[in-house]
């Protein structure tokens, strides 16, 4: 299971950043640092589950395959993806104006001295 993960997520940051949208099994093994014998093994298994078809020479991610690797990549960056300790959300109130954001800015530098 943790190698599903690790490719479903490698290949749902591959294709969101562009680099690539069906890579071969050579290109997985040299991105995931996986010998390619033992990884096209795992990418055969995958396709009968239903996480990836064969496309363009390479494999690409089914809706079962982008929902997985979406929500694995969600959940192993969270923490640093998230605001950090004193950093404000797209939801704060300092948002709704230029004075706002000032305060806010003001505020937090004092509560942390």
């Amino acid at each position: 299971m943790r190698v599903r993960d690790e490719l479903l997520q490698a290949m749902y940051w591959m294709r969101a950043e562009g680099l690539a949208m069906s890579p071969t099994v050579r290109e997985l093994s040299t991105f995931l640092v996986v010998p390619a014998d033992t990884l096209a093994a795992y990418v055969d298994r995958f396709v009968a589950d239903g996480y990836l078809a064969p496309a363009d020479g390479g494999y690409g991610l089914t809706a079962v395959g982008e929902e997985a690797g979406k929500r694995g990549f969600a959940d192993e960056f969270a923490d640093v993806t998230k605001p950090g300790h004193g950093e404000c959300d797209e939801d704060c109130w300092c948002n709704s104006s230029p004075d706002a954001a000032a305060d806010c800015i003001e505020g937090r530098a004092h509560a942390h001295h």
